[in-house]
């Protein structure tokens, strides 16, 4: 039987640590001890990539009130194809493969059905679906406003390497393209992002009053700059 997945939405400004090989090799093991069935195994391999599986879906799919969904899809999937798992690559990796194709499917499900509503408005989601008054909680709706303005194969790199922290070998396997791929769009992905928050702020007018609200774009680059100082 299928084990109740947990529910663990993640605030967007939220940083992880940066995963080591031995850190990517426990989480392997779980997986690989996972394959037969068993239910505690399977939830402690669940719980290990759960975090970094809705992270990426969310910032994936730019949208981050269907990322619990988007994530219980990619563990059913990983699930159902666990006993196939052999651990040639990391079980993060492959994971996150399978997380990359589940969000695919998805975009390109709704793209072929009618739309059913006008908001699309992704801060409007981002901010309705987090949680106010946390730490971090501002610099992550802002880095996640600039990374839904850069191109999607851009904004998928970043995320990886930046964000999850994976070796750029890894994420290319994930994406499934050359390491020096990767490595031009997370280049490509960080200028973009520093040239956004430079037109947010040349085109923010003078305030009339004293701002009741931190300044978004200073703190959207804090956000970006700490992203990509690994």
């Amino acid at each position: 039987m299928t084990p109740a997945l947990t529910t663990q939405s993640c605030t967007a400004g939220e940083h992880p640590a940066r995963h080591t090989e031995d850190s990517d090799a426990a989480v392997t093991r779980l997986a690989l001890a996972a394959r037969d069935g068993d239910r505690a195994k399977t939830d402690r391999f669940v719980r290990a990539l759960h975090r970094d599986v809705w992270r990426y879906v969310a910032y994936l799919s730019a949208d981050t009130q269907a990322a619990d969904d988007l994530t219980q899809d990619v563990f059913l999937r990983a699930l159902a194809g666990l006993h196939r798992f052999e651990g040639r690559s990391s079980a993060r990796t492959w994971l996150l493969s399978i997380a990359r194709r589940t969000v695919v499917d998805s975009l390109r499900h709704a793209a072929a059905r009618p739309r059913l509503s006008d908001r699309c408005d992704w801060q409007a989601a981002a901010e309705q679906a987090q949680p106010y008054g946390v730490p971090g909680f501002e610099d992550g709706i802002a880095l996640a406003e600039l990374l839904a303005a850069i191109p999607s194969e851009r904004r998928e790199a970043f995320v990886l390497t930046q964000l999850l922290g994976l070796p750029y070998a890894e994420a290319a396997e994930a994406v499934g393209c050359p390491i020096g791929t990767v490595r031009s769009r997370v280049a490509r992905a960080r200028t973009s992002l520093i040239a956004l928050l430079t037109d947010t702020r040349t085109a923010a007018p003078e305030p009339q009053a004293p701002a009741a609200q931190p300044e978004r774009a200073p703190r959207a680059r804090e956000a970006v700059l700490a992203a990509s100082s690994a």
